[in-house]
């Protein structure tokens, strides 16, 4: 599995993308991949406050439902609502149209706390 190494990652398996002031928040290939085939996804609004650590939604698959965990804090500008209709999505496609939700982050300097591409590999090895 090859990880984005632009991306930071959280202990539970969201990926963060830096675009300018927001980040891109998804769910990692390892993440869908446990998951099994996903068939419905939850998110917040926008306008919504995420807190870091905190779900922020969550996504169905065949096998269980799992919640979505904000890597950072901060305001929903964007949705994904192409995951209503397709949240397949997710399987097929986790680093590019599977992404969730856009948040202006509060405190940028939570994205520190996030690892890089590497420490993430190294984590999920050792699962």
């Amino acid at each position: 599995m090859s990880l984005p190494k632009d991306l930071r990652y959280s202990e539970e398996h969201e990926w963060v993308k830096v675009e300018g002031e927001k980040v891109r928040i998804g769910i990692t290939e390892h993440a869908q991949s446990e998951l099994g085939d996903i068939v419905f996804v939850e998110l917040p609004e926008v306008g919504d406050e995420v807190e870091a650590d905190e779900p922020f939604g969550s996504v169905e698959s065949v096998k269980t439902v799992s919640e979505l965990y904000a890597p950072l804090s901060g305001k929903v500008v964007e949705v994904n609502e192409e995951l209503d209709d397709s949240p397949e999505f997710v399987n097929e496609s986790p680093y590019e149209k599977a992404w969730m939700i856009v948040v202006e982050p509060s405190d940028s300097s939570q994205l520190d706390d996030l690892m890089s591409a590497e420490q993430y590999q190294k984590m999920i090895e050792e699962d």
